[in-house]
C-alpha cells in the first residue's frame, strides 16, 4: 500500500523547526541576504562617525603641530569593513577621505607632504572597502555551503506530519546549520502491506558524509519496509545497505560510519514491534504518566553486525489507544546547559505526560532552546507517534488539505495544512 502524506504548505515553520521539503530554500535565501547587511544601523553609523570626527578634530587642534591626530582617521574604514555593509563602508571611506583632504589642504607643509598624505588616506580607505567586499563574498559563499548542506538534508527527509491507517506521526526536526555540525539524523514512516513501519536514527559523525550514510539508510528502509515481511528482515536490509555504503566510502577515501536506529512496526493492534539497533529507547506517555519503554534485546548499530555474534531480534510492547510514543535522537538527550549538564529528558517528559503529541513536541522544542541557551551541537529529531483510530482510515484524514478531523474517543486530532502551519495539532474536544 503506498504511503499517504498530508498535503503540506510551502512555507517553513521556523519556530517549530520541522524539516519540510521546500522549507530550506526561503531560509537559505534569507541567510545569504543577511551576511551582506551591516550590523550597525545607518543613523547610528552617521551619528557615531560625526561624533568621532568632531572629537578627533578637537583633539588635533589641542595638540597642535606636535601631534597630528586627524590622519589616524584612515583606520576607521578598516574597522567599518568588519561591522558594516559594503555601501556603509563606502560612505565611511568617502567621508574620511574628505575630512583628511580638508585637513591637509589647511595644514602647513610642502606639496609632497600634501600628495603623500592624500595618497595614503585614499589607499587606506580603498583597502577598507576591498576588505569589506572580500568579507561579504566569503560569508556569502559559506552561507551558500551551509544552506546547500541543510537543503540536501531536508530533501532526504519527508515533511511531517504523516498519517497512515495505523499511526499518526508528528515530528520535530532541527538540523545544525554550521559546516562542521551538519549531522545525519534520519526518520521515515512507510505504510506497507504488513503495517506501518517507522524508523528514527542517527548517523555517527557529522558533515556531508554523514548525510550520505543517512540517505543510504533511508533509501534502503523505504524499499525494505514494503518488501520485507518481518521487521528483522527490514533491519537486515538496512544493515546490508550501510555495509555497502561503507565499502563504497572506503574506496573513495571516506571514513566508514555506523547508524544507530530504532525500527518500529504498527499493525493496527495494541502491540508495537521494535528492533533496536543501538538507539535510545522510546518514551511512553499515558494516563498522565511517562516512562521509558524497556527493550531487552538491544543490538549493535547498523553497519557493525559483523562485530557481534548475536542476530537482531524483534520484541513487542503495549501501546494503549490514548498513549503517545515519543522517540528522539541523542541531539535531545545530549543537549547541555551552560554548566555542561545533560538535558534531563525523563524528568521533563514526566511533566508533559498529559499533553497531546503536537503540544508535547512544542514543549520539548521550547524547553530545549531554554535549557541550552539556544546553543546546540547536534541535530535534533523527535517523533511523537499516536495509534490511529481503527474506524477512521488515513484517506479520510488526508483527503482534506486544509483540515481533517479524526475522532478518537473523547478527543479530536486536527491536521492543518494551510498557511504556515504544516503540523497536526492535538486539542481537547
Amino acid at each position: 500500500m503506498p504511503m499517504r502524506l498530508l498535503d503540506m504548505a510551502q512555507k517553513p515553520q521556523k519556530q517549530r523547526g520541522v524539516g519540510g521539503r521546500n522549507g530550506a530554500a526561503p531560509a537559505a535565501d534569507a541567510g545569504i541576504a543577511a551576511v551582506s547587511q551591516g550590523r550597525i544601523g545607518n543613523w547610528a553609523l552617521v551619528g557615531g562617525l560625526a561624533l568621532l570626527t568632531v572629537l578627533v578634530v578637537l583633539l588635533d587642534a589641542t595638540t597642535g603641530n606636535d601631534l597630528r591626530v586627524v590622519p589616524l582617521l584612515v583606520v576607521v574604514p578598516a574597522l567599518a569593513s568588519v561591522y558594516c555593509s559594503l555601501r556603509q563602508t563606502i560612505w565611511v571611506a568617502v567621508w574620511i577621505t574628505a575630512v583628511v583632504v580638508g585637513f591637509r589642504a589647511g595644514a602647513d607643509g610642502t606639496f609632497w607632504d600634501f600628495v603623500f598624505g592624500i595618497g595614503f588616506a585614499v589607499l587606506a580607505c580603498a583597502l577598507g572597502v576591498a576588505a569589506c567586499a572580500a568579507r561579504i563574498r566569503h560569508a556569502t559563499e559559506m552561507a551558500r555551503l551551509r544552506s546547500a548542506a541543510v537543503t540536501l538534508q531536508r530533501q532526504i527527509l519527508r515533511p511531517l506530519p504523516v498519517v497512515t491507517d495505523h499511526v499518526f506521526a508528528y515530528g520535530l526536526y532541527e538540523p545544525i546549520e554550521e559546516d562542521r555540525f551538519v549531522g545525519g539524523d534520519i526518520y521515515e514512516v512507510v505504510e506497507s502491506p504488513y503495517g506501518t513501519r517507522v524508523i528514527i536514527g542517527d548517523v555517527q559523525g557529522k558533515g556531508l558524509a554523514a548525510i550520505g550514510a543517512g540517505f543510504a539508510a533511508i533509501a534502503a528502509f523505504r524499499e525494505a519496509a514494503i518488501r520485507e515481511r518481518t521487521l528483522t528482515g527490514v533491519a537486515q536490509a538496512l544493515e546490508d545497505a550501510v555495509v555497502r555504503h561503507n565499502e563504497f566510502s572506503a574506496q573513495t577515501g571516506e571514513a566508514e560510519r555506523f547508524v544507530t536506529a530504532l525500527v518500529l512496526g504498527f499493525d493496527g493492534g495494541g502491540r508495537v514491534e521494535a528492533v533496536n539497533c543501538g538507539h535510545l529507547p522510546p518514551r511512553l506517555l499515558h494516563d498522565g504518566r511517562a516512562s521509558a519503554v524497556t527493550l531487552h534485546r538491544t543490538s549493535v548499530p547498523l553497519g557493525l553486525a559483523g562485530l557481534s555474534q548475536e542476530a537482531r531480534t524483534a520484541e513487542s510492547f503495549d501501546l494503549p489507544p490514548e498513549a503517545t510514543l515519543l522517540v528522539v535522537t541523542d541531539g535531545v538527550t545530549e543537549a547541555r546547559d551552560t554548566a555542561g549538564a545533560f538535558y534531563p529528558l525523563d524528568d521533563r517528559v514526566a511533566a508533559w505526560a498529559g499533553h497531546g503529541p503536537r503540544e508535547l513536541l512544542d514543549a520539548l522544542h521550547a524547553d530545549l532552546e531554554d535549557f541550552s541557551g539556544g546553543v546546540r551541537r547536534d541535530d535534533v529529531a523527535a517523533l511523537a507517534l499516536l495509534r490511529a483510530p481503527a474506524a477512521v482510515p488515513a484517506d479520510a484524514v488526508a483527503g482534506d488539505v486544509n483540515r481533517a478531523d479524526a475522532v478518537r474517543g473523547g478527543s479530536v486530532i486536527g491536521v492543518a495544512a494551510g498557511g504556515n502551519d504544516r503540523q497536526a495539532a492535538a486539542t481537547a474536544a
